[in-house]
């Protein structure tokens, strides 16, 4: 049986039906233990801690979504247009990098600015995608409040930074949960229209 092509709006509301809380989650997590451990650290071994919990945030996210009922890589899952837009945009950000490890170089200071900021950058293609203003919201913010404290706190860069993240994380988890839960309420609440779905890539 030939199966029919979804189009773009049906991509869309498909991909807005998802919770999309497990990679704040795996963030908030990560960020706290950042912030929670740095007074105990060298200035070494925070660079270090910045880096690798960075740098796990996904892994974590991932196994997180088997908790969140989002199960990233689950054999059942119907990837559209904008998962693989949200992955570009992804990869974009982390391009950056190839900009704030020479900058690091020079003042490692700069490596809870820089990984701060570009780790925030993936929420305004998300916003775009599910049509709602978190994504926005939450970089905007994130971006703003991170360059202050690092200037108003230059003897506690990191646990500033990461207290603004994960407050920043914090006030969007819980408008993500409340879309989610209109989203789905609003689909329950509507005539079921039948949708062929394609197959997964």
């Amino acid at each position: 049986m030939t199966t029919t092509p979804l189009s773009l709006e049906q991509q869309r509301n498909q991909f807005k039906q998802s919770r999309f809380i497990a990679m704040p989650l795996a963030g908030t997590l990560v960020w706290a233990l950042i912030g929670l451990s740095a007074p105990f650290m060298d200035a070494i071994a925070q660079t270090w801690s910045l880096y690798l919990g960075t740098g796990a945030i996904f892994y974590l996210g991932a196994g997180l979504s088997y908790l969140t009922g989002e199960r990233f890589f689950a054999k059942e899952r119907k990837n559209t247009d904008f998962d693989r837009l949200f992955f570009v945009g992804m990869i974009m950000s982390l391009m950056v990098f190839a900009i704030a490890l020479p900058v690091a170089a020079i003042d490692h200071t700069t490596v809870p600015l820089s990984l701060g900021i570009l780790t925030g950058l993936m929420w305004m293609p998300l916003s775009w995608a599910i049509e709602h203003w978190v994504g926005y919201f939450h970089t905007t913010l994130r971006t703003l409040g991170i360059v202050v404290v690092w200037y108003a706190f230059p003897d506690a860069r990191v646990e500033a930074i990461s207290a603004v993240i994960v407050s920043v994380y914090a006030v969007s988890l819980v408008v993500l949960e409340r879309r989610y839960r209109q989203v789905n309420q609003a689909r329950s609440g509507s005539p079921q229209q039948p949708i062929v779905t394609a197959n997964p890539s």
